[in-house]
């Protein structure tokens, strides 16, 4: 049997996906794997499409490991960006030296 793509499902999602592969789901970084519900699979191992026997494992993480990648929590932001919504963006500058001839 090929492994499904766990990674971007929630754990619920995948945790469903996998037993009705037949597929057993681990998560190293989640021991309490059962209550989690609307955590992201980041990753995951076999790769997806992998033949593997039946009531295998599949192992899952729901958070990057260091230097993965992760942008992490950015807000606050200091300073703050300017007030007053959206702005225009201004037309390309005209370049004085061209010369437009006619035909």
């Amino acid at each position: 049997m090929r492994v499904p793509r766990l990674v971007g499902l929630m754990a619920v999602d995948a945790r469903e996906t996998a037993r009705a592969r037949g597929l057993l789901l681990n998560a190293p970084d989640r021991p309490e794997l059962p209550l989690a519900v609307v955590d992201y699979v980041v990753r995951q191992y076999p790769q997806p499409g992998a033949e593997v026997p039946r009531d295998s494992m599949v192992y899952v993480w729901f958070d990057f490991g260091p230097g993965e990648g992760g942008g992490g929590v950015h807000e606050p932001r200091i300073p703050r960006p300017p007030r007053g919504g959206l702005q225009r963006e201004l037309d390309e500058p005209r370049d004085p030296y061209m010369v437009l001839s006619s035909p």
